[in-house]
């Protein structure tokens, strides 16, 4: 997703027990000789309060579990990991702030994050003016990994620092369009974003690909972050006939937009990208959702193969909250900065180099695993080479997967 501010390899806690610090731990004396371990730690910036925090609690977990179990198994010998996690509310100032805060702190040497590609925005230049790794488990526009002329062909990675897990939204948007038309039969479709750097981006990408397959867009609106009465978009869609709606944003706007839809007397289905696939967008509905749709970065967790060990030790690990959307995305992020790491200090007579940030960009960018989520590994712009996307629509007041597939052009 993300969408409304997403973030990076730093893990930010601001309450209860998760929240992890680390003081100057790296001194020259401290190797594996001395038996004493040198203090890593990894980054996390999400939106931990606010109405994104189901989101964001998921991201911060998973890396605390990703942590931990690198610790429980010995993963890099002499190094112990550590996160620390900062709160952005999905706000880019409080994003551009963590990570500076993050840079700050010597034994961050990469970070997680963040949910929304608003926020990542604001925080890439000051990660790569310190040369530290940032890995989003959940941002999806284009133009952070590939510029902003990505759209006219002319691609030129901005920041060799920034990578991600999720796949971008060049292919979510297209695959919800293809999936709409082909499969949903649906040829008009009513589109609004809610003026967000992923929402508005989202929805230009799916509105192209929809009018090249043959569809109409029956007319388009925005709406605003925050905002709870959509009733002037609602009537706008019934009156043009449309029979569907395609949204570009979160779950809170979302889920309200549709619930007004259907409240006007067009019962047809709203589709979103990630952003909306979240058990919020159901419950914000006070009319029935039965038929909405959503797209999502991966194949549902649950029925992954290579996450079963995650789901037993995330419930295991006691976590309050649900690993949610990005559980996955976000453990597989913040094992990739282990195993840069572990290759850093493998190279190292098994200790942290004094350029170790630098050298952690320069092994994330050949990290290649098995992970949570399948294969893991970034290419010449930093983005996953994991291109795999599923349709979710809602069933019986839950999301319920309907169509796995690898997106092909």
């Amino acid at each position: 997703m993300r969408h409304r501010s997403l973030l990076i390899l730093t893990t930010v806690v601001t309450t209860g027990a998760l929240t992890l610090s680390a003081c100057g731990s790296r001194d020259d004396d401290k190797g594996t000789d001395s038996g004493k371990k040198t203090t890593v730690v990894i980054g996390v910036d999400a939106p931990l309060t606010g109405s994104l925090s189901a989101l964001g609690q998921g991201i911060k977990n998973s890396v605390d579990l990703a942590a931990k179990t690198a610790n429980k198994n010995n993963e890099v010998p002499g190094v112990e990991f550590k996160i620390e996690a900062l709160d952005d509310q999905a706000v880019p100032a409080s994003g551009q702030a963590n990570a500076t805060k993050l840079v700050a702190n010597k034994d961050v040497l990469g970070a997680v994050g963040p949910l929304n590609s608003g926020v990542a925005q604001s925080m890439q230049s000051v990660f790569d003016k310190a040369t530290l790794a940032q890995v989003s488990p959940a941002n999806t526009n284009p133009a952070l990994t590939q510029g902003d002329k990505w759209g006219s062909g002319d691609k030129k990675r901005p920041f060799k620092t920034y990578f991600r897990t999720a796949t971008t939204d060049v292919i979510q948007g297209k695959f919800a369009a293809q999936y709409l038309y082909n499969d949903a039969k649906k040829k008009k479709v009513y589109v609004v974003d809610d003026k967000q750097t992923y929402g508005a981006g989202l929805a230009a990408i799916f509105s192209a690909e929809f009018k090249r397959l043959g569809g109409t867009i029956a007319g388009t609106d925005h709406v605003t972050v925050k905002e709870t009465d959509f009733s002037s978009t609602a009537d706008k869609v019934k009156a043009s006939g449309a029979d569907s709606v395609y949204f570009g944003g979160q779950y809170p706007e979302g889920g309200l937009l549709s619930d007004q839809v259907k409240k006007a007397g067009a019962k047809i289905p709203t589709m979103g990208g990630d952003g909306i696939y979240d058990p919020a967008f159901i419950k914000a509905s006070g009319e029935a959702n039965e038929g909405d749709l959503s797209t999502s970065v991966g194949y549902p967790v649950e029925k992954l193969p290579t996450a079963k060990k995650f789901i037993a030790d995330y419930q295991a690990g006691g976590y309050k909250d649900p690993y949610a959307a990005y559980g996955g995305y976000s453990y597989d992020a913040a094992w990739a900065l282990i195993q840069a790491v572990k290759t850093v200090v493998a190279a190292n007579d098994g200790k942290v180099p004094d350029d170790a940030r630098t050298k952690v960009v320069e092994a994330l960018a050949k990290v290649s695993f098995d992970g949570v989520t399948g294969k893991v590994a970034f290419d010449e712009f930093g983005d996953t080479t994991n291109k795999q996307l599923t349709v979710y629509s809602v069933k019986g007041n839950a999301w319920v997967d309907v169509k796995s597939a690898t997106f092909e052009d």
